[in-house]
């Protein structure tokens, strides 16, 4: 097991997911504390790094593509201090951060996870209910009904159609972005079928966001909460898939590779034992080897690695 504990949270890895939990200091951004302990799952990750700084540094997650709904929402809308797969790390614990790098890499090319775009949400979203404010409006979400009320210096547009309410099953869409410069930015529910898309201070589907302050973080959090139960980008006809649906079926279990035939190169050997591990990682997760089997089993593959590395 890997853990690195900084201000901003505490990280741990014990080979087959990240846990992540926020820290509670003073300058902890509001986003990572209302968003809570999580945790990714090895499959959902498609690589880490540290990046050394002048003092210290930064560890990064980096999760494949379509595999979070709150970064699928964002679109990398979130700054640093907010972005909750990302960590500043001391001098004192570079270290344990280039060791937590070292562990959850090897823990990668040992299952052979794919680093492309997921085709399903493979973290379910943040916890509701949720309330978030932002400049004109209040929207709130349960989990079944979303809603939006007004402020008093709403548009006259967004007042004369009153408080909108809409179940996750009217929404094609939920989009989010950030203030950027002069430009607001918005929390913006498409319904199915709405093309005309006007500013979101006359939207009534819509509020306003302006700056990246500590409450605007909740707004980006309430939309990854809608976005994880709506289908995901790259489902097609008949592939609605969401963060709360159950998981594909596994893949028939492949049959066990062959010995190295006479006269392999090196090359040979090392790319068999690498197809022996991803055997070895999918026999144990359909429960055909116990964990006891598949460690002992998988030392015995590593062993052939120095051998014939």
């Amino acid at each position: 097991m890997a853990e690195l504990m900084v201000r901003d949270g505490t990280w741990t890895f014990d080979h087959e997911a990240v846990r992540i939990v926020p820290g509670h200091e003073r300058g902890v951004h509001k986003l990572r504390q209302d968003l809570g302990e999580f945790t990714v799952p090895l499959i959902a990750i498609a690589k880490i790094a540290y990046e050394p700084a002048r003092k210290g540094g930064r560890l990064r997650l980096r999760l494949r593509e379509g595999a979070d709904p709150l970064l699928q929402v964002t679109g990398g809308g979130l700054p640093d201090e907010a972005n909750p797969y990302q960590v500043a790390v001391d001098a004192a614990r570079v270290d344990v951060a280039e060791y937590f790098v070292d562990a959850v890499r090897q823990a990668l090319l040992l299952e052979q996870i794919p680093d492309g775009p997921a085709e399903r949400y493979l973290l379910p979203g943040p916890a509701v209910p949720l309330s978030a404010a932002g400049v004109d409006g209040i929207a709130s979400f349960d989990g079944e009904r979303v809603r939006l009320e007004w402020r008093w210096n709403t548009s006259e547009t967004k007042r004369n159609q009153g408080p909108r309410d809409f179940a996750p099953a009217d929404l094609e869409a939920v989009e989010w972005r950030a203030a950027a410069g002069l430009e607001s930015g918005y929390l913006r529910f498409r319904t199915h079928g709405s093309t005309d898309l006007i500013a979101p201070e006359h939207d009534p589907h819509a509020i306003e966001l302006w700056g990246f302050k500590k409450e605007s973080g909740t707004t980006a959090l309430l939309a990854a909460a809608v976005a994880a139960r709506l289908p995901h980008p790259s489902a097609g006809p008949g592939k609605a898939l969401r963060a709360d649906a159950p998981a594909l079926p596994a893949a028939p279990a492949p049959a066990p590779a062959a010995p190295p035939a006479a006269g392999a190169t090196p090359a040979d050997d090392h790319d068999a034992l690498l197809r022996r591990l991803r055997e070895l990682g999918e026999l144990r997760r359909e429960g055909i080897l116990t964990e006891e089997e598949f460690t002992a089993t998988k030392a015995a593959v590593l062993q052939r690695f120095h051998t014939t590395g």
